[in-house]
């Protein structure tokens, strides 16, 4: 058995200074932890075959799915099925850390609309 934490985990930066660890990554199921700070959104995108589910650990997000805008506060979540336009981001004055929980390697399946 193998203990990871984002201390140990892959490292990669993305969009204006946000985080992100590689906590599990194979066909199957795909776990990043991410920070973004105060502020900075995704750009909108897609995935042809992807679910996902995001979580929020601290902090709290805005998610766009299909036009329709919500909050997330902590330990709350948002499915995001396969073919939804969606982005997340963080309109608060804090940072935002959070789980996405994908059902496969989310980048070899990601199109953005922006």
């Amino acid at each position: 058995m193998d203990l990871i934490s984002k201390e140990t985990a892959e490292r990669s930066l993305w969009g204006d200074a946000c985080e992100a660890w590689t906590l599990v990554s194979n066909r199957a199921q795909h776990v990043m932890q991410e920070r973004m700070p105060p502020g900075a959104f995704e750009v909108p995108h897609v995935h042809e075959h992807v679910r996902q589910f995001y979580v929020v650990l601290a902090g709290t997000a805005t998610v766009e799915v299909n036009g329709r805008s919500e909050r997330l506060e902590p330990g709350e979540g948002v499915e995001i099925e396969p073919r939804a336009v969606h982005r997340l981001g963080n309109e608060s004055h804090d940072a935002l850390d959070f789980l996405v929980i994908s059902s496969a390697p989310p980048r070899e399946d990601r199109r953005n609309l922006a």
